[in-house]
């Protein structure tokens, strides 16, 4: 009987590597974002905010999840494209604003690096 190594001994895949960046810049734009949007103040920030707060997290988690290896990275990989997108479209309903188009930006590449990891075995 062969013992298995275990995952985390594996070295990540470039690919998974790039997603894993790809997820903490896009978290760290929506942190910075998010403090740019307060300070702009009013009610329709506050549908920007919960994507931002929700992007922010999602992205931070799946690339936790990814460098432990996670069973479930390719589901949250998944979900965290789609918190990408809805994230990069509230950003988009301000196009004046450079620091929302840096963050959609942000976003929709996180959001296709997540879509092909979450296709990808991992």
């Amino acid at each position: 009987m062969t013992q298995q190594q275990p995952a985390a001994a594996t070295p990540m895949s470039q690919e998974m590597q790039d997603c894993v960046q790809a997820c903490m810049s896009c978290h760290s734009m929506c942190e910075e974002t998010m403090s740019s949007c307060m300070e702009m103040g009013g009610q329709a920030q506050m549908q920007i905010m919960r994507a931002l707060i929700d992007c922010s997290e999602m992205t931070r988690m799946c690339a936790d999840m990814m460098m432990r290896r996670s069973p479930l990275s390719a589901e949250m990989c998944a979900m965290c494209a789609r918190a990408c997108d809805m994230c990069a479209e509230a950003c988009m309903s301000m196009p004046d604003d450079a620091q929302m188009m840096r963050c959609a930006e942000a976003c929709r590449r996180c959001a296709e690096m997540c879509r092909s990891m979450a296709g990808a075995t991992m």
